[in-house]
């Protein structure tokens, strides 16, 4: 596809969505001037987002990095000369020899995560080397974590009701997700849902574009996801809206659960989560008699600190109802159907040190600042730590130590590229060879490339690949071809789902459905403990966490029962969800995409504004004891009062500070070690 100067191809999104949009390219003179959907994808069918459309700007983005350079400034500063990529991999492979032979392997540490979702390039090459090296591990738990491990505990694994399938559904709940502007593809199916006389509910803390689509909002406290959850219960037994065979067969602890559930009333849930006590009642009342009930679980309920509760106690839902027999009902968090062979990918044999020291990627602020054992020697990919990372100013602080040896490969010139020792051009995906999977919909994608190199940029296959050779290693392993490394992660899956799937098939098709026949069994063969769901958890009670569903209030937050008092220096709560037009930090530098989204605002209620004389467009500074940023007011009623929210993960520009992970803590959820960005609390002021 390379060679065609002009054409239409296909492709698939690269990004971190569960949609996983089919793309054909039109090129033009070799260069892409039009990125489209693919109508022939049976389930993204042609559509896609605003994003994706405007992709070819940022591949041929006028900043896109074109060469490898070592900087010749201070840190933060910028400043880089052009070098050779033989230099920069002497460079590389020299300082981290010498680091391995003075400080020891496990005093360095790669840092990346899913900027690009391909798996050859983020589960794959990099792995072989970092453990042939013996470099610390970084534990990635910055995005779905405490949920997928709340989910765990409940299902026993991180798969739930077909997309396809929601459409059948006669009430579709959307917690704590806005999938308006993460998910959309669902959205065209929870449409057709409703053509058909099914109602949508949203609950979330903000009237975000899901909940102003959605037929009915129901609002409520950060972090009280539980407590409602456990409200709709208490209702759902009280008013025998149960189905007693299916949890008789399909569950085990619905007893336990039923008298648990009894001190969760619907006016103390009402006290404790905003949500008014007729509402719970009437929710409940919908879902107990819902001839099948969806409920999506989105990412936002699960980033607090008690994250993996919220996301355990709203998966029992459907097993209380026996929605999970009923074609379109259930839930969904993820859909991990899909699973490659990552021993084969990533060769776990290659490390001589089986348990080396790991860091959890939430921490990189303290841990580069750790004095005892510090990290001397840090490569950065496929992430932006210094915006999506929480506790920014002290991650800041760290990437500044000029002790310590950065590389970063990237395609930008990010906040955290500015800190780099050798910074290094990297290819877009439609430039490279990679393998993709939805956590969402049920196709694997073969992406080839479409285009040249921008420049002398690299995959990070290549990049990896050139590293081992030249450290040395086994020229089998790291001169494989993506096609070779496809092969073999799609050979002794051990998984039913992947039968099919060949590197041959998605050749020839360029996506390949899974065999979805284990899943006419689903809950007949759940891997917990029990093989049933589980609604009383005797792994969470060995791991000291509440056995059943609980509400436990935040750690650093407020409440309907405890809330904030005249000795709180900082009494709002703080999120900072996703906005329509970037992903995460992804496209935070592009022209259109910043005019789309305008400025980084801070929506606070007019009650909070009207306290602080905070007028609508006034210039604001939001602050506590981890940092300060400065942002625009728009006073709004789209949450409860006490919450305010500044969309999107944008990078500091124009001298103002506006990256909100500085106001985040990086303390761990309850649950998977996961980030808890929406447990934060801040207080507002006039500039």
């Amino acid at each position: 596809m390379i060679d065609q100067e002009n054409g239409v191809f296909p492709a698939v999104c690269p990004l971190d969505c569960p949609d996983t949009c089919g793309l054909l390219l039109h090129k033009e003179n070799g260069r892409i001037v039009k990125v489209a959907g693919n109508p022939d994808h049976p389930i993204t069918k042609g559509a896609i987002c605003n994003k994706v459309r405007n992709m070819a700007e940022r591949v041929y983005h006028p900043e896109r990095l074109q060469y490898p350079m070592r900087r010749v400034g201070a840190k933060g500063e910028g400043k880089f000369e052009r070098i050779s990529w033989d230099e920069a991999i002497d460079e590389i492979t020299g300082k981290f020899k010498s680091v391995s032979e003075t400080y020891g392997s496990e005093s360095i540490l790669p840092y990346s995560f899913y900027g690009n979702m391909g798996i050859l390039g983020v589960d794959g090459m990099d792995r072989r080397f970092f453990n042939a090296l013996g470099a610390s591990m970084l534990e990635q738990t910055i995005c779905n974590a405490a949920g997928n491990t709340g989910w765990k505990y409940t299902m026993g694994a991180n798969r739930g009701t077909v997309p396809e399938d929601t459409e059948h559904a006669d009430l579709i709940v959307v917690w704590g997700g806005n999938i308006v502007s993460t998910n959309m593809h669902q959205v065209v199916l929870a449409e057709k849902a409703r053509k058909k006389g099914a109602q949508i509910v949203v609950i979330d803390v903000h009237r975000n574009r899901t909940a102003q689509w959605g037929d009915w909002f129901i609002p409520l406290y950060p972090g009280t996801d539980s407590a409602l959850a456990l409200g709709l219960m208490n209702v759902l037994f009280e008013q025998g809206l149960t189905d007693e065979a299916f949890m008789q067969k399909y569950t085990v602890g619905h007893e336990a659960l039923r008298d648990h559930v009894r001190s969760y009333t619907p006016e103390r849930v009402a006290r404790i989560t905003g949500v008014p006590e007729a509402d719970i009642v009437k929710l409940a009342e919908l879902y107990g008699r819902a001839q099948a009930a969806h409920i999506h679980i989105g990412n936002g309920l699960q980033h607090h600190d008690n994250g993996g509760m919220n996301v355990r106690s709203v998966a029992c839902l459907p097993a209380i109802t026996g929605h999970w027999l009923k074609r379109g009902g259930g839930a969904v968090r993820t859909n991990s159907y899909a699973s490659t062979n990552s021993d084969a990918l990533e060769r776990p044999e290659l490390r001589s040190n089986p348990e080396p020291r790991v860091v959890n990627m939430n921490r990189i602020g303290e841990a580069l600042l750790e004095a005892e054992q510090p990290i001397r020697a840090m490569m950065v990919y496929c992430s932006n730590p210094l915006v999506v990372a929480p506790d920014t100013e002290r991650v800041e602080r760290g990437f500044a130590r000029e002790d310590l040896f950065t590389v970063v490969h990237d395609l930008f010139m990010t906040d955290t590229a500015k800190y780099a020792d050798i910074l290094l051009p990297a290819k877009s995906s439609f430039e490279a060879t990679d393998l993709y999977t939805s956590y969402w919909h049920q196709y694997v994608h073969l992406q080839e490339p479409v285009i040249a190199p921008v420049g002398e940029s690299k995959s990070n296959v290549e990049l990896f690949s050139l590293l081992g050779l030249a450290m040395g290693y086994d020229p089998e392993i790291f001169g494989e071809t993506p096609e070779q490394m496809i092969a073999g992660a799609l050979t002794d899956t051990g998984n039913p789902y992947m039968n099919g799937v060949t590197l041959e098939a998605l050749q020839e098709h360029r996506f390949v459905k899974l065999d979805m026949a284990p899943h006419a069994s689903y809950l007949e063969q759940l891997p917990t403990p029990s093989g049933k769901i589980e609604l009383f958890s005797e792994a969470m009670a060995e791991r000291g966490l509440p056995p059943l569903p609980t509400y436990r209030a935040l750690v650093e937050g407020y409440d309907g029962e405890h809330p904030a008092g005249p000795g709180d220096v900082h009494p709002l709560m703080f999120l900072s969800p996703p906005n329509h037009n970037f992903l995460n930090s992804s496209f935070a530098n592009t022209e259109k995409h910043q005019r789309m989204e305008k400025m980084p605002m801070l929506q606070i209620h007019p009650e909070d504004a009207a306290s602080r004389n905070i007028e609508d467009g006034d210039a604001v500074v939001v602050w506590n004891e981890r940092g300060r940023i400065e942002l625009t007011a728009k006073v709004s009623e789209a949450m409860l009062p006490g919450t305010v929210i500044s969309q999107g993960l944008w990078w500091d520009g124009s001298g103002r500070k506006q990256r909100v992970n500085s106001l985040t803590s990086n303390r761990l959820s309850d649950m998977g070690n996961g980030a808890t960005f929406f447990s934060a609390t801040v207080e507002v002021k006039r500039q």
